[in-house]
């Protein structure tokens, strides 16, 4: 199903574990040291480099780009390496997570907390999902290289529902 973030995040509890989306959008990449840093701000009450209010976060950490190229290959990560600082994050306003792998029982309950969505993208396809990058920008912790935080513009980003706002489960099906 091909639908925006906008879309998705106003029928949010409506797209269960399981469901396959195209998703187009904006997504900004995070991964371990970022994480670390948002929430360090969060819980020092600090300004943050970018606004998490209905944001997208996918656990990446792109590789550079070839020349003539937008962005290198960018494929998920261990999603569970985000699990100590990811409930913080939804609290923030962060609605949509994009990894690879099953999360632990308190990012679960959070996101049924805080109505949000867990979507699984295709780990070992990074260069077939760099395709659907339309623009890649730096926007934070310029220091962290690969892993800083980069806005990511994508079209018909393939992914499947992990964990539903209701606490589906993919992970948890027969």
């Amino acid at each position: 199903m091909k639908i925006t973030i906008k879309e998705l995040l106003t029928d949010i509890e409506n797209y269960t574990a399981g469901m396959r989306l195209e998703l187009t959008g904006t997504v900004y990449t995070a991964r371990d040291q970022a994480h670390r840093r948002l929430a360090g701000l969060i819980k020092d009450k600090k300004e943050l480099p970018i606004d998490l209010k209905n944001a997208c976060i996918y656990y990446c950490g792109p590789c550079p780009s070839c020349q003539g190229k937008i962005i290198g290959s960018c494929g998920p990560t261990t999603s569970s390496r985000m699990d100590v600082f990811t409930p913080a994050l939804l609290d923030a306003g962060v609605r949509i997570l994009i990894g690879k792998g099953n999360r632990n029982g308190d990012v679960a309950a959070s996101l049924i907390k805080n109505k949000a969505l867990y979507l699984l993208a295709t780990g070992g396809a990074g260069a077939l999902i760099s395709k659907k990058v339309k623009s890649s920008k730096l926007v934070a912790f310029e220091d962290l290289g690969p892993e800083a935080v980069y806005r990511l513009d994508v079209e018909d980003f393939p992914l499947t529902v992990g964990i539903d706002a209701k606490g589906g489960n993919i992970f948890e099906r027969d």
